[in-house]
């Protein structure tokens, strides 16, 4: 319950076909997650959000935005440019994953690797990632998150909501399932 001094955060960007999505477009349950792919609290959220995705695939849809927070993780602005030029190849959600279960190797030359074992042009995608070629893409997801309260990565919206608990598998589904039947 809020008073008349307490403001519920709400997402302040709609989702467009823009955003990268995964899941049913009508799904019932829309969550976005402001991310960090260098974040170790981002790392450790991944498993269970990509557990909820799959016992809860029909009524979430799984929307995800950049919050690098460069100034703590200096690999975080270059690996999420990485994630846009694998997008702009249909393979925003294998480099996402990518960019997760290998956390610790996101530095240029393991990040080139990853790119190649992925299939991908390593030396087109390291070409447009030297030349911030998706900065814009990545900065209106950062400008975004600000302008919907957020302050750290990971931060979640249910159904615009901000969600303000924990990112334990057990939290996160009775947290889609109330916002399903609500």
């Amino acid at each position: 319950m809020t008073t008349p001094l307490q403001v519920t955060p709400r997402l302040r960007m709609p989702v467009t076909e823009a955003d990268h999505s995964r899941g049913p477009v009508d799904a019932p349950v829309t969550l976005v997650e402001y991310g960090d792919f260098q974040c170790r609290h981002c790392g450790l959220a991944y498993p269970n959000i990509a557990e909820l995705l799959r016992q809860r695939a029909d009524i979430v849809r799984h929307v995800y935005r950049h919050f690098p927070i460069s100034n703590l993780h200096p690999y975080a602005e270059s690996a999420a440019e990485a994630a846009e030029a694998a997008g702009l190849r249909n393979r925003f959600w294998d480099m996402h994953d990518w960019l997760y279960e290998h956390q610790d190797q996101l530095d240029p030359v393991h990040l080139s690797l990853g790119v190649e074992q992925l299939g991908l042009p390593a030396d087109e995608v390291g070409d447009e990632v030297e030349r911030h070629a998706h900065a814009d893409r990545v900065r209106r997801d950062f400008v975004g998150g600000i302008r919907s309260g957020v302050a750290a990565a990971p931060t979640l919206f249910v159904n615009d909501v901000r969600y303000e608990g924990g990112y334990a598998l057990p939290e996160l589904l009775a947290a889609v399932d109330q916002a399903a039947t609500a």
